[in-house]
């Protein structure tokens, strides 16, 4: 049989390719960052080829790199999915995932069946506590977070893409106490995500405005920012994907459909090697399947 290299040496050469980083790709696998280009010296020794080009402080694939990448990275994940099929036997696959709750309420929970149908082993544990990309790897196997871009360090997938939305109560939608024009924002407190906080800012600025409200206050759950909007606590200036039922008596949106393009989104985040793991890319897969159908 052919002798072939270590397996460590390329688990180290596709982490690094695949994060543009030894830094990132030596936390990954635990390793100091002088044992990990080690490692992928070692690789580079035996193919008798160099695979990446250094530059200062970066480094990336070249032409050999990428071709190398391109032929063994499937067959490495094969064997982590075998290898991991074995010893997971029949038991059930778990997934520890932080979402906000109102994407849990909205965009998760109605499709959980069809999880369950087509992955009836995958059983998920919900964590709508905040912070989800820097409690990854600690409490959470993977995260739905609201972020304009995210860590490079991190694997992320964006899930939509979103407008601003000012809404309020019904009340101040129509009839007497109605909220027709913008600048009437200055008689009312406005309400934000902590996670987006300027987003009225960005509103603000796109029409062109010089409203100040008479406060904006910050929430950290979608859930609680519509609730005291329907109560009339003040606008609360979300995103078209936090769906509004427009034959909901509570609540509105203002000023007609939305026009202002936010630089927020919803990800999909976890750690690279994360991604490795079946309970992580079932639901990955599965998620980025229904993201689209629901477009």
């Amino acid at each position: 049989m052919r002798r072939l290299p270590p397996l460590t040496a390329i688990e180290a050469f596709v982490q690094v390719a695949r994060l543009g980083s030894v830094k990132a790709a030596a936390e990954e696998l635990a390793l100091s960052s002088p044992a990990l280009s080690r490692r992928v010296q070692a690789l580079e020794r035996f193919i008798g080829r160099q695979l990446f080009e250094r530059r200062h402080q970066a480094i990336r694939l070249n032409a050999d790199g990428e071709r190398l990448l391109g032929l063994i990275a499937p067959a490495l994940d094969s064997i982590s999915d075998a290898i991991e099929g074995m010893t997971s036997g029949s038991e059930l696959l778990r997934l520890r995932l932080g979402t906000p709750s109102l994407f849990a309420t909205q965009r998760l929970l109605p499709h959980l069946n069809d999880l369950r149908a087509r992955h009836p082993q995958l059983h998920l544990d919900i964590d709508t506590g905040g912070h989800g990309m820097s409690r990854l790897g600690d409490g959470l196997d993977a995260a739905i977070v609201l972020a304009r871009d995210i860590e490079p360090t991190l694997y992320g997938r964006r899930l939509d893409r979103n407008r601003i939305r000012p809404v309020a109560a019904r009340r101040l939608a129509s009839g007497v106490d109605a909220i027709r024009d913008p600048a009437q924002l200055a008689g009312v407190s406005v309400l934000a995500h902590r996670d987006m906080a300027d987003s009225f800012e960005i509103w603000r600025t796109a029409q062109g405005l010089d409203v100040e409200p008479v406060s904006i206050d910050l929430f950290d759950s979608g859930s609680l920012m519509l609730e005291a909007a329907a109560q009339g606590v003040g606008v609360a200036f979300m995103l078209d994907s936090h769906r509004i039922d427009p034959d909901d008596p509570r609540i509105a949106t203002l000023f007609g459909e939305p026009t202002v393009t936010s630089p927020y989104s919803y990800w999909f985040v976890c750690r690279p090697r994360a991604l490795e793991q079946r309970p992580v890319k079932l639901f990955h897969d599965w998620m980025i399947h229904m993201i689209g159908l629901d477009g």
